[in-house]
């Protein structure tokens, strides 16, 4: 099962929750009364319309008897969408060492046609090398963590990183803050192929890379890393990534994403275009 392929199964995950949540809202049926006849609580209604969580088919029946959803074939759409929303993803063999609030990002991101992303503390996952991001990984992680710990996270990482090269490749538009690429991880050779791996994944025709420099001042990415995911399906909105330190936050929201959307497109135009972020980062590889 390709990236792509697994990646929809949470996209058709968050498709049917959504189409679940609007039939309610038509009835005027409540969180609460909709848990009480698939045996559930409110919070769980909720989980499973924000596509957080796996849905059983004996529900989804349930559900669409209780919103008056009696055409077969409609019916059967949405059974349908249960089965392939349950696949399995490739990333459910590394449950051991991913944290479960992180699985629906990898497979929103493997599901994704554009990719856009702001990173101020390192250089974004999809974009290291193996050597870097075992060293983020282990600055990352407390004294206890195994080294075998740590290398299941960096192949983990390293998984991730082939939907850039897949058959249906996103366009994966990036832009480093140049802190980002000065502050150093691992010895001065793990930096130096960072910044070479940097310079040739720039040449990618899916991939956009811009390096917001020092001398730039105060910019729009004041309020951190983000990312941004848009997807083929015309019926899912765009979702905006914010990663924490014990969980992680995704918004939908139009007007919300639409203020992401604004910062986002004023980094590309203050940022310096692809080929002279690339002098820059030839640049920073003549002093490392």
């Amino acid at each position: 099962m390709t990236a792509t392929e697994s990646g929809g199964s949470v996209v058709r995950r968050i498709l049917l929750g959504s189409q679940l949540r609007r039939l309610r809202e038509s009835r005027g049926i409540t969180r609460e009364a909709a848990g009480y006849s698939i045996r559930a609580s409110e919070s769980k209604i909720s989980r499973l319309e924000l596509g957080r969580v796996s849905f059983k088919a004996r529900d989804v029946e349930d559900l669409l008897t209780l919103y008056g959803v009696t055409d077969e074939k409609e019916r059967e759409a949405l059974l349908g969408l249960v089965r392939e929303a349950n696949l399995a993803g490739w990333w459910h063999s590394y449950g051991d060492v991913l944290p479960g609030w992180f699985q629906t990002y990898i497979g929103l991101e493997g599901a994704a046609s554009l990719i856009r992303i702001y990173e101020v503390q390192f250089v974004h996952g999809l974009l290291q090398t193996e050597a870097y991001a075992h060293a983020v990984v282990a600055r990352g992680m407390c004294s206890a963590v195994s080294t075998a710990e740590i290398d299941r996270r960096v192949a983990l990482r390293l998984e991730r990183q082939k939907v850039l090269v897949s058959e249906r490749a996103p366009h994966f538009h990036a832009v480093l803050d140049e802190a980002a690429l000065r502050r150093p991880y691992g010895d001065r050779s793990v930096m130096r192929e960072q910044l070479k791996h940097l310079i040739e994944m720039s040449e990618r025709p899916n991939i956009t890379l811009q390096v917001m420099p020092f001398s730039f001042g105060g910019h729009s990415g004041e309020s951190g890393a983000f990312t941004m995911l848009r997807f083929p399906e015309s019926d899912l909105s765009d979702i905006v990534y914010l990663e924490q330190l014990t969980g992680a936050l995704y918004i939908d929201k139009r007007d919300e994403v639409g203020q992401y959307e604004r910062a986002m497109e004023r980094l590309h135009a203050e940022s310096p275009g692809p080929e002279e972020s690339r002098d820059l980062l030839r640049g920073l590889l003549q002093l490392t």
